[in-house]
């Protein structure tokens, strides 16, 4: 009996697992329909939106679920998008997830989910940057692009963590929500 309990709470994790790495991907796709650039010329600035399902991943599920989520869904985009796309995008995307996880168990006592989110979105674009600096052999990338990006990735942060914030605060209550993001 035991083990039908286990293999039903592991077959409900990885369907909610699947779910969120499809609702990241629904995501990820429409932020690249989204013109930002035209309203801040800061070219590749994204909204940060599949970084949505990362964030409620990490803070209500186990490490291990939002690692899986976000490296899966980095390697189905880079399939459109291309391996150099894929490798900024692992740079950031997991440079974010460190600085959110160690962040996330001050959660509530000294910051917010915003402030994990806007860390986390700094995280990312100091990521990118530095693995577009690697690969273009362009050491001052880091001077020039990352300020603006840091600046417009800290209001994003905002903006992903004022949504992912009501999703992490009734995920809580599912019986399929972990322990949160401390567990690996």
């Amino acid at each position: 009996m035991k083990g039908r309990e286990a293999q039903r709470r592991r077959l409900r994790r990885l369907t909610l697992d699947a779910m969120l790495v499809s609702l990241a991907l629904v995501l990820a796709i429409v932020e690249r329909w989204i013109p930002l650039e035209l309203i801040v010329p800061v070219p590749g600035l994204k909204l940060g939106l599949a970084n949505i399902v990362t964030l409620v991943a990490l803070m209500r599920l186990q490490v291990s679920d939002a690692v899986a989520i976000l490296l899966v869904r980095i390697l189905v985009m880079s399939a459109f998008t291309g391996i150099t796309t894929m490798f900024f995008s692992l740079g950031g995307g997991l440079l974010a997830l460190i600085i959110m996880w160690l962040l996330s168990h001050l959660e509530g006592k000294h910051l917010s989910v915003i402030g994990i989110s806007m860390a986390g979105a700094a995280a990312h674009n100091l990521g990118q940057v530095s693995v577009a600096s690697l690969v273009m052999s362009e050491p001052l990338l880091l001077l020039t692009y990352l300020p603006p990006l840091l600046i417009t990735g800290l209001l994003t942060g905002v903006l992903t963590g004022a949504a992912a914030g009501p999703v992490i605060r009734n995920l809580a209550r599912l019986p399929l929500a972990g322990s949160g993001g401390s567990s690996g």
